[in-house]
């Protein structure tokens, strides 16, 4: 006798699963407007205290305790702009983790050096700000380069910065692979998922799971045991990989979760991607083609140096929301 069926187990435990989740996301809502309530609550005790320390230092003429009150005040400063900007995020999958997938968008060796340096930027914006990243699939190019990569990096609000990147990057260059050192233009594009799980149900019979032989070099060896892993999903043909891990588990776990961010971000944002930033290295020139800021020095933004693009967008996007 099967029980499920008298008390009707399998709907109630999908309806278990959706409750599970919407509590997960309840929760995870409180404990981020408790902290904002925490931080205006603590901003506002600070401006009260060095207003009352300032006038208390000017009426004994205490030079000293005034610096120092300069001093607190400047820290409270960066509290009200870091304030400003977790405001600026309007859906509350910002704050989630993220997948950031880079992916040259020709099999020239321009095109995949383009990727490269990319890779290299999202690797130095992360380690800047100190957030956590790690590779989770690579696929080197022919010559030099990279054909594509997906990192998976964890921070506060990480979807919701990483967001302002989709889409595609051109760079215009003279070729360091032409001879005759002739001026190119290369694109590469930037895909942004996030980190979800209850959000997301899969149908296990929907995904066709593949294993190969991972390559990545780990330290001065290079392993060859088959241990990365693809999965496809067949309704829609979305194609993910992990070969971050030496434990085909573990692999196999992060791409499920990666492929829960695909199929949440194609759900909920369109698939069109466009052009969004020009990179000018003969011009020393990147332009954001979607706000219009500028920046002249290149080799700061190449390296890590994104949060003018990402703040500009973000007060850009909710501009046009209040309109």
């Amino acid at each position: 006798m099967h029980l499920g069926g008298l008390f009707n187990y399998t709907a109630k435990h999908k309806r278990l699963l959706h409750v599970n989740s919407e509590i997960e996301k309840l929760e995870r809502e409180r404990l981020t407007l408790e902290k904002f309530e925490q931080a205006v609550g603590q901003l506002e005790q600070g401006l009260l205290e060095g207003h009352d320390l300032l006038k208390l230092a000017q009426q004994e003429y205490d030079n000293e305790m005034a610096q120092l009150v300069h001093q607190d005040l400047k820290a409270l400063e960066q509290q009200l702009s870091y304030l400003e900007f977790t405001n600026l995020f309007s859906e509350k999958i910002d704050a989630h983790n993220a997948f950031l997938s880079i992916q040259a968008c020709s099999d020239n060796t321009n095109a995949q050096d383009w990727a490269e340096m990319l890779l290299r930027m999202y690797l130095r914006w992360t380690e800047q700000r100190g957030f956590a990243s790690e590779i989770i699939a690579l696929l080197p190019g022919e010559v030099a380069g990279i054909q594509s990569a997906t990192l998976h990096i964890r921070g506060e609000y990480m979807y919701g910065c990483l967001r302002t990147e989709k889409g595609k990057h051109r760079l215009v260059r003279h070729s360091p692979f032409d001879l005759k050192n002739r001026l190119c233009t290369s694109f590469a594009e930037i895909f942004v998922a996030p980190e979800v799980d209850n959000e997301v149900e899969i149908n296990h019979e929907d995904l066709r799971i593949d294993f190969y032989r991972d390559r990545r070099a780990r330290g001065a060896h290079v392993t060859r045991i088959n241990s990365a892993v693809q999965i496809t999903h067949l309704p829609t043909n979305i194609v993910v990989q992990s070969d971050l891990h030496r434990s085909v588990h573990k692999n196999k776990a992060t791409a499920i979760l990666y492929l829960k961010g695909k199929l949440y971000e194609m759900q909920q944002h369109s698939q069109l991607t466009k052009e969004i930033r020009s990179y000018h290295l003969n011009k020393s020139l990147i332009k954001d083609l979607r706000t219009g800021i500028e920046k002249k020095n290149v080799a700061a933004v190449l390296d890590g140096d994104l949060d003018d693009f990402v703040k500009a967008y973000l007060k850009d996007q909710a501009f046009k929301s209040n309109v």
